[in-house]
């Protein structure tokens, strides 16, 4: 009730405090919520604001409308991302490792289909929003961390864009022997559910991995943004679309919400945000269950050893 009450009631704050000196990555940032976000950032005067974007000409394109609506030049950077390729997350890892500093790190890119397809050796919906969200924040986890140290009072934020919908999702893959293998079966798959189960997955991961990163000095948590008229809901069911038509959030408004994780307190580490602020009782009745707590540990184990695979050592850095 509270997230429906939040949809038709409810407008977030629009956002008010400075970053001043501060660099941020958007993922996703060349449309929608993402783009409205990169621009709060450099509206709110970010030193640098990097576009992280699967095509380069629609990102130039972003950082043009950011700058001319802004009126400030020489702030956003274009860089290339693509969480369907392993590689392209390395290699945008690296090249970010080598910024003198990284605050903010806005994980907003997904995917939402209902066509089976595999990138990576996974079903695509999981290698983007779980497999190779998480592969680059961890990727990232150390320069985070180092800017926590060298710079005591920015208190880093690696936050998630995830969705109300992370509860409609039966998920019975949870009970499988291994649920990312279970998950990549064309034969059994319900991508009818497979957006909302990745973004039940991305809840339980960070749930977990926050009870991982004490004394890190990095705030890692969790948003909503609640439904938003943006493109990523293109193939949304019939139902779905007519609540977006009706109590839909305009995407700057959106927006306000990944603002609101990125400078919130360490209240918010490992929670969920609704609205701006920290609501975990809305989670999901399973999330919230000791069954919940068994398939957050169980999904957590078993998205550490494909990472492990895919980068060895890479949860050392946690």
């Amino acid at each position: 009730m509270g997230a429906i009450y939040s949809q038709a009631f409810v407008t977030p704050a629009y956002p008010t405090k400075t970053y001043d000196g501060k660099t941020v990555i958007v993922t996703g940032s060349n449309v929608g919520i993402g783009f409205e976000a990169a621009k709060h950032f450099v509206r709110l005067n970010a030193a640098k604001v990097i576009l992280a974007v699967r095509n380069l000409s629609a990102g130039e394109t972003a950082k043009r409308l950011i700058e001319e609506s802004i009126d400030r030049a020489d702030v956003c950077e274009v860089w290339e991302l693509d969480l369907a390729s392993f590689d392209s997350a390395k290699a945008f890892a690296d090249r970010a490792s080598k910024l003198p500093r990284l605050d903010i790190l806005v994980e907003n890119a997904g995917i939402a289909t209902h066509t089976f397809d595999i990138s990576e050796g996974h079903e695509r919906t999981i290698t983007v929003n779980v497999i190779g969200t998480f592969l680059l924040g961890l990727l990232l986890l150390p320069k985070l961390k180092a800017t926590a140290k060298a710079f005591p009072t920015s208190s880093p934020h690696l936050s998630i864009v995830t969705s109300d919908v992370h509860a409609w999702t039966s998920f019975p893959e949870r009970t499988a022997d291994n649920t990312f293998v279970a998950l990549d079966s064309k034969e059994t798959a319900d991508m009818q559910e497979r957006y909302s189960t990745s973004k039940l997955l991305e809840v339980l991961v960070v749930r977990e991995l926050a009870t991982r990163l004490g004394g890190s000095g990095v705030i890692l948590n969790m948003l909503t943004p609640g439904l938003c008229k943006s493109q990523l809901s293109r193939e949304a069911g019939f139902a779905l679309r007519v609540m977006i038509f009706f109590f839909g959030r305009q995407t700057e408004v959106g927006s306000r919400t990944i603002l609101a994780a990125a400078e919130a307190g360490w209240d918010s580490h490992g929670a969920y945000m609704l609205d701006g602020k920290v609501n975990n009782g809305v989670l999901s009745t399973f999330v919230q269950s000791e069954a919940g707590l068994k398939a957050q540990q169980k999904v957590w184990k078993e998205l550490a050893e494909i990472l492990e695979e895919i980068q060895p050592g890479i949860t050392k850095s946690i």
